[in-house]
């Protein structure tokens, strides 16, 4: 098994995709440009170190991709038209995740198989009748390629797509290629309840904390040498192969902006870092009782609003939590709908201080303060165990249920602290950087 790229033999031009490449010429002749007209991003990704080192990886076998808009290298070139291009890749198939290869379905929305308009290729949907590849699917492949950009959270649906890949293509006897990609939270943040076996599903495929502080490659690789974190057998996980193209200049104590990146939305309600870091801080939040988000405003998972609560009255009772790294803003937002809403913008003051997670379990505790009778008392079955397979802790549930806006807190927040330094001691031989 290699987890780094390694040379190969150079791989013959693919002459039959000549014409589909010839649409792709302006794009490669003016990232061929970049470097005179705009300052250079001060890392590469895996697509780019696959690029410097001629797809030597990828040399002599077909080749899947799975992948999605913010599949793009360091000049905003997507990794689809990137290895299509190169007459040195034999790409045959696409594969696409939750919200597709393009990014234009809607959350929780399945996806149905199709043709590439712009390559031509078959596209495998990955979250439609189908979450875990077919043999169908891989037949005639020798290497499927992930290159997804994660948000560094647990229940998002692209580190769980990766593992059920992981899978298939282990029994399936197809190589794994993982292109590694920034955490956009940094490699230090780690915080959140761990996930309870009994609550592992698609928005929880990883005993990890809620905010993991891992690459997807580092993830990757934890899977496979790990027994356990794959669902298959100790024989087909040890058989399986498995490479990891690495990132060149990142570190873990990189935040996005020092990348030099732009930001590509990785899917509809997460178009810009400033909702990639609300994420953490509100979607659990929002999940159960009164709270709303900002889905449908400028400021997805950072501007909160509470039906009954006036604005003032909500930033008041948030400024009296005294939360480490942040602050809070009224502001007057438009939504979707052109209804002018008032509510408040969270703001991160302190980068190093902020803790991702803490916020949303205090909205929990206001839900049940301030609505009565408490939405956690009332809920239906399929409502719990929804609730608990995006927070991943019975424990906290029970508690919550039967205490209400009393809820001791802070003994959970010691709790997952511990928790989520053991698990980086478990972890720490797999990360890369």
């Amino acid at each position: 098994m290699n987890h780094r790229a390694t040379p190969e033999s150079q791989g013959k031009p693919f002459l039959t995709k000549i014409g589909a490449v010839l649409r792709f010429l302006p794009i490669l002749v003016f990232l061929g440009l970049l470097d005179a007209s705009v300052g250079k991003p001060k890392i590469s990704l895996g697509i780019d170190y696959l690029t410097e080192t001629e797809f030597k990886v990828l040399s002599g076998k077909k080749v899947g991709l799975l992948t999605h808009p913010a599949g793009k290298n360091r000049w905003g070139q997507s990794t689809v038209e990137v290895l299509f291009a190169s007459p040195q890749v034999d790409l045959v198939a696409l594969f696409g995740p939750e919200h597709g290869i393009y990014g234009d379905e809607k959350a929780a929305v399945l996806v149905d198989d199709k043709i590439d308009r712009k390559t031509g290729l078959p596209v495998y949907s990955l979250y439609g009748k189908y979450r875990k590849p077919i043999p169908k699917m891989l037949a005639g492949l020798d290497a499927l390629v992930i290159d997804l950009q994660d948000v560094g959270v647990r229940c998002y649906t692209y580190v769980s797509c990766m593992r059920l890949v992981m899978e298939a293509c282990f029994e399936g006897g197809v190589e794994v290629v993982v292109l590694d990609r920034p955490n956009p939270l940094g490699g230090m943040k780690l915080a959140g309840p761990m996930m309870d076996e009994e609550c592992m599903s698609y928005v929880g495929a990883f005993q990890m904390p809620f905010v993991h502080g891992m690459t997807i490659a580092e993830i990757a690789l934890w899977s496979k040498k790990t027994p356990g974190v794959l669902k298959v057998s100790e024989a087909v996980r040890r058989r399986g192969k498995l490479v990891i193209v690495p990132m060149k200049g990142w570190n873990r104590l990189m935040t996005w902006p020092q990348t030099g990146l732009a930001w590509h939305p990785t899917s509809p309600n997460i178009p810009t870092l400033d909702s990639v870091a609300g994420y953490p801080m509100t979607g659990l939040g929002a999940q159960m009782g009164k709270f709303k988000h900002g889905i449908g405003t400028a400021h997805p998972f950072r501007f909160l609003t509470f039906e009954g609560v006036d604005p003032s009255e909500l930033k008041a009772e948030l400024d009296s939590i005294g939360l480490a790294g942040l602050s809070f803003q009224l502001k007057t937002l438009t939504n979707s709908n052109g209804i002018e809403t008032t509510g408040v913008y969270i703001v991160i003051s302190d980068w190093k201080a902020w803790r991702p997670t803490d916020l949303a379990f205090h909205m929990m505790r206001l839900s049940a303060k301030w609505e009565q009778p408490s939405p956690f008392t009332q809920a239906k079955e399929s409502e719990i165990t929804l609730f608990n397979k995006h927070v991943g802790s019975v424990d906290w549930w029970n508690q919550l249920s039967a205490e209400g806006s009393a809820v001791g807190l802070d003994s959970f927040f010691g709790k997952w602290d511990r928790e989520c330094q053991n698990f980086r001691s478990l972890v720490s031989s797999f990360l890369l950087y």
